[in-house]
């Protein structure tokens, strides 16, 4: 019987952030595609200033995490050889770049438009009048939201498949311990 002594499950700051990570997504692609739903006016304007400053809360988090990720982050070792390593660090890799990029366009998105926060103040604004810029800022904003989703629902499923499949215990190490 060979003992391991390499840890079971990731440190609590790396589950924290993980996890809000994950809420914050799927709040703000829900958000996005309801904003348009509120009547123009205050409740619009809320609604995109909820938006704008759960993406910013978001690329906070995104930060933090990267940094804990790469300086202070429990690693653990693969569950396993071979081409499902290869696959999950690649998966991991583009979820970090689409945050990255998807975050980094909604930012940027928020400061061509100018918006309005909770009717306190606006945004400053950068190029107003290029509206092929905002159009593909815009652009790169949704479709990396909607990459986001899909590649992270690839990934939820893939744990499931480790933990009632494979048979594993790969889930147990993002969930927080009793």
């Amino acid at each position: 019987m060979k003992l391991s002594l390499a840890p079971s499950r990731y440190d609590s700051t790396t589950l924290w952030l993980h996890w809000l990570t994950a809420l914050l997504v799927i709040e703000q692609w829900i958000g996005a595609n309801t904003i348009d739903d509120f009547a123009k006016g205050w409740p619009r304007t809320a609604a995109r200033s909820v938006h704008i400053t759960l993406g910013v809360t978001l690329a906070v988090i995104l930060i933090l995490r990267i940094f804990w990720r790469t300086t202070r982050g429990q690693s653990l070792p693969p569950p396993g050889p071979g081409i499902l390593n290869i696959l999950a660090k690649a998966v991991h890799y583009a979820l970090y770049a689409l945050l990255v990029v998807t975050v980094g366009a909604g930012i940027a998105f928020a400061l061509l438009r100018g918006d309005n926060w909770f009717g306190l103040f606006n945004l400053p604004t950068i190029e107003a009048g290029n509206k092929v810029l905002r159009h593909y800022v815009a652009e790169t904003h949704e479709w990396g939201a909607n990459l986001i989703l899909c590649l992270a629902g690839l990934h939820a499923l893939a744990a499931l498949f480790h933990q009632y499949v494979l048979k594993d215990g790969l889930l147990r190490r993002m969930m927080p311990s009793r």
